[in-house]
């Protein structure tokens, strides 16, 4: 999916919603098999129940790897099942070099038709650059995360910036904002707006609001751009709605809630509309 797309399916829906599919097979609720077939009937119940609402899926591919073979077949048909109108986001975090990198690039991208990957970029360009060479797909950099360990590194001194400063910085050099997205975590309130200022064009993508504490007004009035440049990450909060046989119907109101809550924060953005043409004005 291209920017252009993705930017036209956030006026379309009014929303910059994306549901992260994190189905942890301990967690599923009454009334689904807790086996891969379970999960899989899990991940239609929610996608059917959110479709509407969000312009945006993150499978967690941790929670889908552990179930060994089938659990990648359970990923598979999960990408096939949501089909191409929404933004699909293989949570990977893979930061690999050279041919590792080319064939992790095309087994996300060819074989299993995601938009982006979540990428590391510790090992610097040669980690990022091959998943730069499709178009239509995205490499996703860490930038700043919510978790504490955050401190460790990101958050130390680099010279006259911080290590996550230096980071983003430089990844940004290695793409465009047509395909180089950051992470940038719904806990770091305090300094979402200053990396907006600093990338005005890039999309970000912000997981921590819901089970994590992060809000969703204080994000995006600090980071919404003109042309959106948001998606929000929701997992547990909206998956786990309920641990009883109605998950589904309540994982479409808390979706609809985040939606109608988000068409509100981005009437704020007057710029962000379709010409008669379709195509932003």
């Amino acid at each position: 999916m291209t920017r252009q797309q993705l930017i036209e399916q956030i006026i379309q829906k009014q929303s910059y919603l994306c549901v992260g599919l994190d189905s942890d097979i301990d967690k599923l609720p009454a009334g689904i098999t807790r086996d891969p077939g379970g999960v899989l009937s899990f991940n239609k119940a929610i996608i059917d129940a959110t479709r509407a609402y969000c312009v945006s899926y993150k499978i967690n591919t941790a929670f889908y790897e552990s179930l060994g073979a089938a659990g990648w077949s359970v990923m598979e048909q999960t990408v096939h099942y949501i089909g191409q109108e929404h933004f699909l986001i293989a949570d990977a975090k893979r930061g690999d070099i050279g041919n590792t990198a080319d064939q992790y690039a095309k087994a996300f991208f060819n074989t299993l038709s995601f938009d982006a990957v979540t990428l590391a970029p510790y090992m610097g360009s040669d980690s990022i650059k091959p998943f730069l060479q499709f178009p239509g797909k995205w490499g996703i950099v860490l930038g700043l995360t919510s978790n504490p360990g955050a401190a460790d590194f990101e958050l130390q001194s680099c010279g006259e910036q911080l290590l996550y400063e230096r980071v983003m910085q430089t990844a940004s050099s290695w793409g465009n904002p047509g395909n180089i997205m950051f992470v940038v975590g719904a806990t770091r309130s305090d300094l979402i707006g200053a990396i907006r200022k600093q990338y005005p064009d890039h999309f970000f993508l912000v997981p921590g609001v819901g089970a994590q504490g992060g809000s969703l007004e204080e994000v995006s009035q600090q980071s919404l751009a003109r042309e959106g440049g948001l998606l929000v990450n929701v997992s547990r909060a909206i998956i786990f709605a309920s641990s009883q046989p109605d998950f589904a119907q309540k994982a479409a109101a808390e979706a609809k809630h985040y939606q109608q809550q988000m068409a509100l924060l981005l009437r704020e953005i007057p710029a962000l509309s379709l010409g008669e043409t379709g195509g932003i004005r």
